[in-house]
């Protein structure tokens, strides 16, 4: 609440107002004709006949065994231990099972320690074209290699496909020692950075996933480096949605079944005994794009098959709707002793909501202020909400604005006005 609001409050002359504007389908088509249509359920632009055929499948899938995850439309199934699906552009959260509980996330930890190299890239602190020293411990390292060299060097661009791609831990080394001197440093780096990104419950140990004592990540963490990279790093993205990279004369595949379907276009996936299979995916469909996380699946199949049904299901259920542009107007308050009687109440932003598909029905909107607003308002000042309600859902407030500056009205004008005699207000 502002500070005139607030002032008018202990005048005794405040009443707070919820102006109904718009409800069920009439509200939601109207706001459609403000803003834009809304936008259509999204389809798959790449690979389009298999990802229809998989969504046309989800429902009728076998039911999971298991602990059901939380949704907005009730709960929903899955096999696996963890998971969290959101929207990308509204961060809303779609699906949520155990996604605070910390996991062993093992190879997608690599998305944290790519994010520091896409960061150094960025900088010009290294460059692709850049070779970086094959140590003994990187040659050594264990699990899924790309198979460097030892004591030869190897280019920076052929060291992130071969972690990303390959899921390489000695192309995760190699990257770690060239840039911070050795992997320890470079894991302080990734410490330093996670709760930056807002990442609160993720401590690293490794730059690779291997287990080990005091590794953790959650699922919300998972899908927060997700968004990040995707945000901001463009530029090097496209990395995670290579089919195949091949090296010293070995050819490997991307390990992401999603990627290779051409259902998704990025991100990682991740297997230990502790963890055990995961993977986090996003893609992009008539411009929605959706963040899934899963990890504690039981086989490389079984990971393959829920991200699929999550993706799917996830596209399936829900839909994007833009209900106001920033700078519209959205509805008006009165003012007290202002120089004008009434203030425009405007979106500061454009106002995105996820919704369920069907519920735009059920929907209702309103704008909630504080009756009437105090002179002098400045442009830009928070004078209201807007409020939208749905079943089963918490209600979701967004700041309204102030469209313009109101100047207070001068002394005589406002001794008038407390008598009766001045301007209606």
């Amino acid at each position: 609440m502002t500070a005139g609001c607030v002032k008018a409050v202990e005048l005794g002359t405040n009443v707070r107002t919820r102006r109904s504007l718009f409800g069920g389908v009439a509200g939601i088509a109207a706001c459609a004709s403000f803003a834009g249509p809304l936008k259509a359920f999204a389809r798959p632009h790449r690979h389009a006949a298999h990802a229809a055929k998989a969504a046309a499948a989800a429902p009728v899938a076998d039911t999971p065994v298991g602990t059901p995850a939380n949704t907005p439309i009730g709960p929903f199934d899955t096999v696996a231990r963890w998971a969290y699906v959101v929207d990308y552009d509204t961060g809303a959260v779609l699906l949520d099972k155990a996604s605070e509980e910390r996991m062993a996330p093992s190879s997608l930890t690599k998305m944290m320690t790519a994010y520091i190299v896409f960061g150094m890239l960025a900088t010009g602190r290294i460059r692709l074209e850049q070779s970086l020293p094959v140590s003994e411990k990187a040659w050594r390292t264990q699990g899924s290699k790309m198979f460097v060299p030892l004591g030869q060097s190897v280019l920076v661009s052929d060291l992130i496909q071969g972690m990303l791609i390959q899921s390489g831990n000695d192309a995760c080394i190699v990257l770690a020692e060239g840039i911070a001197g050795s992997e320890e440093r470079f894991v302080a780096m990734m410490n330093e950075e996670a709760p930056k990104l807002g990442m609160m419950n993720s401590h690293f140990v490794n730059v690779t996933g291997l287990p080990a004592d005091g590794h953790f990540m959650t699922a919300r963490d998972v899908a927060t480096i997700a968004s990040h990279l995707i945000r901001d790093f463009p530029q090097y993205y496209h990395y995670f949605g290579e089919l195949e990279f091949t090296y010293n004369r070995i050819r490997q595949g991307n390990r992401n079944v999603l990627v290779d379907k051409g259902l998704a276009d990025g991100l990682k996936t991740g297997h230990t005994d502790a963890g055990g299979f995961g993977l986090c995916a996003s893609s992009k469909r008539n411009g929605n794009r959706v963040i899934v996380v899963i990890n504690g699946t039981s086989s490389s199949n079984e990971r393959a098959h829920e991200g699929e049904r999550l993706m799917s299901w996830a596209f399936a259920n829900f839909e994007n709707a833009t209900l106001f542009r920033r700078g519209q107007v959205v509805d008006s308050a009165p003012v007290w002793m202002g120089e004008h009687r009434q203030v425009s109440l405007v979106a500061g932003a454009d106002i995105v909501m996820t919704l369920p598909v069907g519920w735009q029905q059920r929907s209702h909107i309103a704008v909630d202020y504080a009756s009437p607003v105090i002179a002098p308002v400045t442009k830009g000042q928070v004078c209201g909400a807007l409020v939208i309600s749905a079943p089963n859902m918490a209600d979701i407030r967004v700041p309204l604005e102030a469209g313009e500056s109101v100047a207070k009205l001068g002394l005589v004008a406002r001794a008038m006005t407390r008598l009766g005699h001045g301007p209606a207000q």
